[in-house]
């Protein structure tokens, strides 16, 4: 079935279709009533306004689009729902696309947002992001971005990122706190901005504390199932009385682990996570973790985009704004006899 354009409206209507396209854009050099008219035959025969072509002969949409690793994870999900909250009464429409931790699908997805002339971009990189090349892209059709959490410093623009140095300082120095000294670190790939801060952290509070550091960090082990290998790995092979987790499902490998090692959380082996997941409070015992202000980031990271399209014929700054974090401490880190010391 043929769909109704601007012209059909304005046959149905006996006026030109300047008129009509004038009307339906809300001009006042249509009366009311025309506009009204306009409107009601529009619904009639299903008339559906063609944003890509609005966009065209704007230059650009009113779509902002965002790219993320996954929207299945409770700090993406946030950080979403966080960004609409500011973007929607100031007049924008966010267009939604999962990297799956790809770089190709990254790349893929950053290509079709251009495709779609939008008004910015804002981006949490894929695990694997390596090549830089589409950005280059987006640069030369001065498309506005924002990095977030996981940002690259050679892409121009805002990054909004967790402190996650601080985070991992104080989890650490809490275990260290908490009698623990054997303290393992299960990493990300140590290529990605967060992981490498988190990893700075651990390694900066072991060292301040006089322990060993580098020999104990393992890096991708940022999933449950890597985590369990390591963590199985590492009991077998060496002795550890802790370990801080880059992320909570790997605290959730390492767990289990543990568990079927025959140890016991905390008494054993005290455990710290980093994020926390919904999960992290229900599990058995609770996790302790620390808090990422998802919201707050997401807020940030959408203001930093609005402040950035109003001035993108200048050229966006490199804001850095980073978001402070909380440490929670909670049942796997806090050994029964020493909870009184703290």
């Amino acid at each position: 079935m043929k769909r109704a354009t601007i012209v059909d409206i304005a046959t149905a209507l006996g006026v030109t279709p300047s008129t009509v396209s004038r009307a339906l854009s809300g001009n006042p050099r249509v009366s009311e009533a025309t506009r009204d008219k306009v409107r009601l035959k529009a619904l009639e025969l299903g008339y559906q306004p063609n944003v890509v072509a609005a966009a065209l002969r704007r230059g650009r949409s009113d779509t902002v689009g965002m790219v993320v690793p996954r929207i299945n994870r409770h700090f993406f999900s946030h950080v979403i729902g966080a960004v609409e909250e500011i973007l929607n009464p100031a007049g924008f429409n966010l267009l939604l696309c999962q990297s799956h931790e790809n770089a190709d699908m990254e790349r893929q997805a950053v290509e079709v947002l251009l495709k779609n002339r939008v008004a910015g971009i804002i981006l949490s990189h894929a695990m694997e992001t390596e090549d830089l090349g589409v950005f280059a892209a987006v640069a030369r059709e001065r498309v506005p971005i924002v990095q977030f959490d996981r940002v690259h410093p050679l892409i121009a623009g805002p990054r909004i990122t967790n402190d996650n140095f601080s985070g991992a300082y104080l989890s650490v120095k809490h275990l260290i706190k908490s009698g623990y000294r054997r303290i393992v670190h299960l990493s990300g790939s140590l290529s990605v901005n967060i992981y490498f801060e988190r990893h700075r952290g651990y390694c900066y509070a072991m060292e301040e504390a006089g322990l060993t550091a580098e020999a104990r960090v393992k890096e991708h082990a940022i999933t449950r199932e890597t985590s369990y290998e390591r963590t199985m790995q590492l009991l077998h092979d060496t002795r550890l009385d802790a370990v801080f987790c880059a992320g909570d499902y790997s605290a959730i490998g390492a767990i289990q682990a543990i568990k079927d090692k025959g140890l016991r959380v905390p008494d054993d082996v005290g455990v710290v996570g980093f994020a926390n997941e919904p999960f992290s409070d229900f599990i058995s015992p609770r996790l302790s973790t620390v808090e990422q202000n998802a919201y707050d980031l997401g807020q940030r990271t959408a203001k930093a985009l609005i402040q950035t399209i109003s001035r993108e014929i200048t050229g966006p700054p490199d804001l850095e704004e980073v978001v402070p974090v909380r440490l929670l401490v909670r049942e796997s880190s806090m050994p029964a006899e020493r909870k009184y010391l703290l």
